[in-house]
């Protein structure tokens, strides 16, 4: 969702019992946010200035709290006062899942009482609040500095987000991606909220973005060592969701998800033979049973069929949705140039690109202000950033500190180098394209929720950035809370186009297009390296789409009016990535001749 998108998302769902995430990129925009909340309810408010000490950290500590405690007064009005909220009531149960057993609960008693206010004390004592979690990306761990004077690790970006988190009054989850970051990993120990006592109860759980089950493995095992317990595996479609990519070596979600519905008690328990001897040793209570562990899937799901498929027929515990939300107007941050930009964006609009610093595959909207403010710098002859913020610094190609690959002056250096290459006009454009093309994305993509509440941009700039996935094409309505709950849910249809390919469909031709432009990338001459990724990739995309076969030939009463179209689609993908193994074997042949 980007760092702005939906950093007040709980002040807009969790009363209705919906989680949320919020970035903690940003704590720059977290103070913006918290002076204006504070304003708008006559709260005090302290600015916490960069001169203050572990200002990041207290930053975010403050930030947490004030927006826990404005939720938890909007959920208390709600559940307090089922009278005078009434209508706000049955919007929530409206929203539930037809299965709910609260809703069949509230069923049973609006027909005793006759009347859904007077069953204020039920609710009160069954009504439970969204949980409010914390994103961190583990690799956007920044060293910091006073003057010239190179910081302690705990004062580096995500260091000190962490520790921002630890000391809220937050009662959640924090959700670690981007991979594993030891030393991050290591400091959760100087924190008491993350150990489970003997009932087996975390305050502040531990959940892990993982695109496969080695990957979950190992960290679970690195994190166990340790006394620490992953409370959930969020498995996340590498090349099918929005924001920056992970992509697999073409590992497609359907076969990864049945590898951990297979060994889930095999990670379970192997994983706790590790935590309890770990707990003993650092003298930490021991639980008296083995901790619940979640497996859960986003990336990519956008119809009620496919979300209800992959929890039954994969046994998750719960299915994320993201991009269709830009689109919901009660709950993210989208300025309305940008939504409507969303509203009408098709295939071609929504593409992976290569303008994150950070040099992994982005999700774009094509045409986006942020793109074309920049387009319109270039042609003025003005390449990079001024990086007002720099969370996204790390390259030290000419520097010891590192500067972000967007920056002004990573570019004029970067072109300063390029002129003494020698290279051909087509290979210097090719490669003066690749410098110019990224973006200040860490202002680009929390700008919105300035331009939204209308606060100042004169740093920032009024540029947006936002992350998609491909899900935006068939997507093209402005929605309310109850029109996107209804669509999860099958009550109500919010998709009007019929030609939407299935979830891992969709992922697959996603992949099979990165691996054309990987061989593409590659065409000049090949490694031996990277000769055998890309045979490997191919072999993994063909095992997957065999898996694929297998799986729609067998399935009975799902996707019964798709199964066709899902089948032909597999044929043709087996036919393209045939091709490109051809182009494969010839690149590899031509680069053996050379040689």
């Amino acid at each position: 969702m980007g760092i702005g998108f939906s950093i007040d998302a709980p002040l807009r769902v969790s009363q209705y019992g919906i989680d949320s995430v919020i970035s903690l990129v940003d704590d720059i925009l977290l103070e913006k946010l918290r002076k204006m909340y504070c304003d708008k309810f006559a709260i005090p408010y302290k600015e916490i200035t960069d001169s203050t000490e572990d200002f990041r950290a207290k930053r975010i500590t403050s930030y947490l709290n004030l927006i826990n405690n404005l939720a938890q007064k909007k959920f208390e009005e709600l559940s307090d006062s089922a009278i005078e909220k009434s209508n706000e009531v049955k919007k929530y149960f409206d929203m539930l899942p037809d299965s709910s057993t609260i809703k069949e609960k509230i069923k049973s008693l609006s027909a005793e009482y006759l009347d859904l206010s007077k069953a204020g004390n039920w609710l009160k004592e069954n009504l439970s609040m969204g949980r409010i979690d914390v994103n961190i990306m583990t690799q956007l761990d920044k060293e910091n500095y006073i003057g010239e004077e190179k910081l302690p690790v705990e004062y580096n970006d995500a260091h000190a987000a962490l520790r921002g988190y630890a000391n809220s009054d937050l009662n959640s989850s924090i959700v670690l991606s981007a991979g594993i970051n030891p030393r991050l990993y290591s400091y959760f120990e100087q924190f008491d909220d993350f150990y489970p006592d003997e009932n087996g109860v975390i305050k502040k759980k531990i959940v892990i973005k993982v695109s496969d089950y080695r990957s979950a493995f190992i960290q679970g095992k690195f994190l166990a060592k340790k006394g620490l317990w992953v409370s959930e595996y969020r498995i996340e479609s590498g090349l099918n969701c929005g924001g920056h990519l992970f992509a697999t070596d073409g590992y497609l979600m359907g076969p990864i998800l049945a590898e951990f519905r297979d060994k889930r008690e095999e990670l379970i328990q192997s994983i706790h033979k590790i935590l309890i001897p770990a707990l003993s040793s650092r003298n930490r209570p021991i639980p008296k049973t083995t901790l619940p562990l979640k497996i859960t899937a986003q990336g990519g799901v956008g119809t009620a069929e496919e979300h209800q498929f992959l929890i039954d027929h994969y046994q998750l515990d719960s299915v994320g949705w993201a991009t269709p939300f830009l689109l919901v107007t009660e709950v993210t941050n989208v300025d309305e140039p940008t939504r409507n930009k969303l509203r009408e964006a098709r295939e071609d609009d929504l593409y992976l690109s290569d303008i994150s610093p950070l040099e992994i595959p982005f999700s774009n909207l094509k045409d986006n202000s942020k793109d074309l403010a920049k387009l319109s710098l270039i042609a003025e002859g003005i390449y990079g950033s001024p990086c007002p913020k720099r969370y996204l610094v790390t390259n030290k190609e000419f520097t010891e500190k590192a500067i972000c690959t967007g920056s002004r002056q990573y570019q004029q250096l970067k072109l300063a180098e390029l002129e003494n290459e020698g290279l051909s006009p087509a290979e210097y454009e090719k490669a003066f394209k690749k410098i110019v093309n990224k973006t200040c994305l860490c202002v680009g993509i929390g700008t919105s929720a300035l331009l939204v509440n209308n606060l100042d941009t004169s740093v920032e700039g009024a540029g947006v950035s936002v992350c998609p996935g491909p899900n935006m094409a068939y997507f093209s309505k402005i929605m309310s809370l109850k029109d996107i709950t209804d669509h999860i849910y099958g009550r109500s249809n919010m998709i009007t186009r019929t030609d939407r390919p299935n979830i891992f469909i969709q992922e697959l031709k996603i992949y099979i297009e990165f691996l054309r432009n990987k061989i593409e990338e590659m065409s000049a001459s090949i490694t031996k390296m990277q000769e055998k990724y890309l045979f490997t990739f191919a072999r993994n995309l063909n095992e997957g789409i065999n898996y694929y076969y297998r799986l729609f030939s067998e399935l009975k009463d799902v996707f019964e009016d798709t199964k066709s179209r899902i089948l032909k689609d597999l044929d043709d993908s087996k036919k393209a990535l045939n091709l490109l193994n051809l182009e494969i074997e010839n690149l590899s042949i031509r680069t053996a001749m050379t040689r």
